[in-house]
C-alpha cells in the first residue's frame, strides 16, 4: 500500500509483490477486510507532514486478534512533536487493551540527515524508534 501511483509502479518492476494498492494512509480506509493480515508494518512513512498518528486505529482494524504491527518513526529535532503525538497515540491504545507492546527501540544510526540541524551529534545520521506491537485478542463474552 503506498499513497504514490510512482511508488507502487517502482515496487511492481521489482517482481517482489503479489499485490499493491493506492491508498493514502489516514485520509481513506485500508484497501482490506477486517482482521486480514497476520502483521502490518509501517516503515518511513510516519513523521511529520507524511501519515498522521490517527491512521492506529485503521492498522489495527485491518490486524488478525494475536497478529502483529511494526511501526517506526524519527527521533530528529523536526520530527519531535509527531513523535510525541505519535507515542500518546500508541499509549492510549495501549492503556485501551486494544494491543500490547512487546519493543520500543531507538536506533541511534536510523538514517542519513539530510541538514546539518537535524543531527544534533554531528555523526551525520538521525535517531529512530522500532516499535512492536501485538492485538489483543477479541475477549471471549461468557454465557448465562
Amino acid at each position: 500500500v503506498d499513497g504514490s501511483a510512482g511508488m507502487l509502479e517502482q515496487a511492481r518492476s521489482t517482481g517482489l509483490y503479489q499485490e499493491l494498492r493506492l491508498c493514502v494512509l489516514g485520509t481513506e480506509p485500508l484497501p482490506a477486510p477486517a482482521e486480514h493480515y497476520d502483521a502490518v508494518t509501517v516503515v518511513g512513512a510516519l513523521g511529520e507532514g507524511q501519515v498522521p498518528s490517527t491512521v492506529l486505529p485503521e492498522l489495527l482494524r485491518v490486524t488478525k486478534p494475536g497478529g502483529f504491527l511494526c511501526l517506526t518513526t524519527r527521533s530528529n529535532p523536526s520530527n519531535l512533536r509527531y513523535k510525541a503525538d505519535l507515542e500518546a497515540a500508541l499509549g492510549q491504545l495501549e492503556q485501551s487493551r486494544a494491543w500490547q507492546k512487546l519493543l520500543a527501540q531507538e536506533v541511534e544510526n536510523w538514517e542519513r540527515a539530510t541538514t546539518e540541524e537535524e543531527s544534533p551529534q554531528g555523526t551525520g545520521y538521525i535517531s529512530g524508534v522500532v516499535y512492536i506491537y501485538q492485538k489483543c485478542p477479541v475477549p471471549h463474552l461468557e454465557e448465562g
